[in-house]
């Protein structure tokens, strides 16, 4: 089985700075809101998931969630993880250490398109 969404040294080292002061995370993948289209990281629980969102797997041991529109424009690509020196203008825990996260992608090989990790879903 193939990941849809990894993470970066720089990225997994933010993360780790980041859970050792908040506990457990989260990610959404902003829509467009605020930052753009960027990755937002929460406490785990602090962002409202619905039915509209789907979860792309785990990173870092925190679950990294879009909404199932914009995973129709994304469903065909890898997402990784990094993280960058700059601020951006979201809500996100990285924000005030100077840090932002970010998205880099590339299409799927027909290989790991047809062996990828399973989705999943808010329950009801």
């Amino acid at each position: 089985m193939y990941k849809r969404i990894d993470a970066d040294e720089k990225a997994i080292a933010l993360i780790n700075e980041l859970k050792g002061r908040y506990g457990e995370l989260m990610f959404h993948q902003s829509g467009g809101c605020c930052d753009g289209s960027q990755p937002m990281c929460f406490e785990k629980g602090d962002f409202k998931l619905g039915y509209s969102d789907v979860c792309l797997g785990v990173v870092e041991g925190c679950e990294f969630w879009m909404s199932k529109d914009q995973f129709e424009y994304w469903q065909h690509t890898h997402l990784t993880l990094t993280a960058v020196d700059g601020r951006g203008a979201s809500f996100s825990l990285e924000i005030p250490l100077g840090k932002r996260f970010m998205i880099q992608s590339r299409l799927f090989t027909e290989e790991e398109r047809v062996d990828l990790e399973e989705l999943s879903y808010i329950e009801e």
